[in-house]
């Protein structure tokens, strides 16, 4: 069977570099998702005010996870821009959607790289920023100038101790202008995580390779010249974690965020025992996933709360890497009435300000309704303790009234009302005095067993079961009736682990993984029993047709 293929989702503009110097090329990618062939490149024309465009192309790809295909159009666009300053990308339409507005730094040409342009081979280096802290995310870039040939060569890769040191994405390639000179340029970024304070000595990046000199007429035949580059070692200052920190977790971040999805509506309803899912979402520019603190909500009063597996994950954004944490949490409530959410804080640093930050989720208050099939039962009793103890009025009859036989007559009223309720119900006549809702669906009752799955409570994951099977075959009494009616051997077997799990003392194997895998596509009855529960009718024809 083919992957489903996602609906389209969102289009994406990114630049390969932040910030260049005059004469320097960029990158502009136009990223559609689960786009249709046949494409056509995008209007470009508001780029020429400030940019020269020097060529496109066009690039898809196609990914397949968990059976989900989605296929990425990538369209690229090679820019020059023409004048330093900080330069506009406004939104461009593209596939019917309109990406964000970038920008892009473009400064004066270095005069210090400018010297060194009478060299075909030249190298340089930055760190940005030059000061941080602990843990706190660096990027290291070094950039190889060549205006050869260069048929092969190897670029040294930083070396440090204290540093947690990777690579950040493919090597971008481009062209640059020095001293009135083009130059090709390879770009390789690192990320610099440092593990202690104090200064830190980045030593110089040495490049070697074989450069080919178009006229010399053997070059065609593999001579080669060598040829070497260094870049010029640069260093960096670590400050310690601040002394008032406190015990909270250390985050360093240019940028952080925790929200939560999954709030009901207003015509949203939420009742006992049906599971509201909420998701969590912390993401952290200039941290890996790895330093982020897993989520948690804390114990609610009312409620039951099943967490799910985490989603984690870093990703790479341009020279930054972006870790992101995503918790779903299932909250049964069990009772009605105001279920409320706590509040959910986190401290951070903030790099970019130098100062400390507090993310929050607010408070949230959540109605939670009766459970659906649950009796409101209303009986009128007659108020004895009033009759009895009230006192006399001004106009009380006289004392030889039989106060007594009257009192004793009330009681008697009120029992016999009594005797005639519990007699009605044994009989089941309706009564106007009671009314019951409609019975909760199969499908409700799927969702409670599946939150109580989540758990490690074999008892509320027993009656769960139970409380689902009885939705739709209602005679069955308990688990041993249930896997009696059904006919598939392993949710037999999966219902003798849960019963001896509650009745036998067995220890619990890790979640309730097992019992959703064998009831994840519902129960398989057997064929003797989906005639015996159809109907308490007798049939049509009382008789067998041959």
């Amino acid at each position: 069977m083919a992957p489903a293929l996602a609906q389209a989702t969102d289009v994406q503009a990114t630049l390969d570099r932040n910030s260049v110097q005059l004469g320097e090329t960029v990158t502009l990618n136009l990223r559609v998702q689960n786009a249709g062939g046949g494409m056509a490149m995008p209007d470009l024309s508001a780029l020429s005010q400030d940019f020269s465009i020097l060529g496109t192309s066009q690039n898809s790809s196609l990914s397949v996870v968990n059976g989900a295909a989605t296929s990425t159009l990538t369209f690229g666009v090679a820019l020059r821009p023409k004048h330093v300053g900080t330069l506009q990308i406004p939104p461009l339409g593209v596939a019917g959607g309109l990406t964000q507005p970038l920008q892009l730094q473009v400064s004066a040409p270095d005069p210090t790289a400018a010297a060194a342009t009478n060299q075909n081979v030249f190298m340089e280096a930055q760190v940005d920023p030059q000061r941080g802290y602990v843990g706190q995310q660096l990027s290291y870039v070094v950039r190889l100038y060549y205006a050869t040939s260069i048929s092969n060569g190897a670029l040294s890769a930083p070396q440090l101790d204290g540093v947690e040191v990777s690579r950040m994405g493919d090597d971008l390639n481009y062209d640059a202008e020095r001293g009135g000179r083009t130059y090709h340029v390879l770009e390789r970024r690192y990320a610099l995580i440092p593990q202690r304070a104090g200064r830190i000595e980045i030593p110089a990046a040495d490049f070697q390779g074989e450069a080919i000199d178009p006229n010399d007429p053997n070059s065609f035949f593999g001579s080669s010249t060598p040829v070497a580059a260094s870049a010029p070692a640069v260093s960096i200052d670590v400050q310690a974690t601040p002394a008032d920190w406190g015990k909270s977790a250390w985050l360093p971040a240019r940028q952080l965020s925790l929200d939560m999805d999954g709030w009901p509506g207003a015509q949203d309803q939420v009742r006992v025992g049906q599971p509201l899912n909420l998701t969590m979402t912390l993401q952290a520019t200039g941290l890996a996933f790895e330093s982020l603190p897993a989520l948690s909500l804390p114990p609610l009063d009312g409620a039951k709360t099943y967490p799910d597996k985490p989603v984690t994950g870093t990703r790479q954004d341009g020279q930054w890497l972006v870790g992101r944490r995503q918790q779903t949490f299932a909250i049964v409530p069990e009772r009605a009435g105001t279920l409320t959410i706590p509040a959910t804080t986190l401290k951070w640093w903030n790099v970019l300000t130098d100062r400390v930050e507090v993310a929050q989720i607010p408070a949230h208050d959540v109605t939670v309704l009766p459970a659906v099939g649950a009796a409101a039962v209303q009986t009128s009793i007659p108020d004895t303790a009033s009759t009895g103890n009230a006192a006399p009025a001004s106009n009380a009859p006289p004392s030889g009234t039989p106060w007594r036989w009257i009192a004793l007559g009330s009681v008697g009223l009120w029992l016999l009302s009594v005797l005639v309720w519990w007699w009605r119900r044994r009989r089941r006549v309706p009564s106007t005095t009671v009314q019951v809702t409609a019975t909760i669906s199969p499908r409700q009752c799927q969702l409670s067993f599946l939150a109580a799955a989540r758990g490690n409570d074999a008892m509320a994951l027993a009656h769960s079961l139970l409380k689902w099977a009885r939705a739709e075959r209602p005679a069955i009494q308990h688990l041993g009736e249930l896997a009696a009616a059904l006919d598939d051997a392993a949710q037999r077997e999966a219902i003798a682990a849960l019963q001896r799990r509650c009745y036998g003392g067995a220890p619990m194997a890790g979640d309730g993984t097992g019992l959703v895998a064998a009831f994840k596509r519902g129960f398989v009855w057997r064929a003797a029993d989906a005639g015996d529960e159809a109907s308490a009718l007798p049939p049509l024809y009382p008789f067998k047709l041959h």
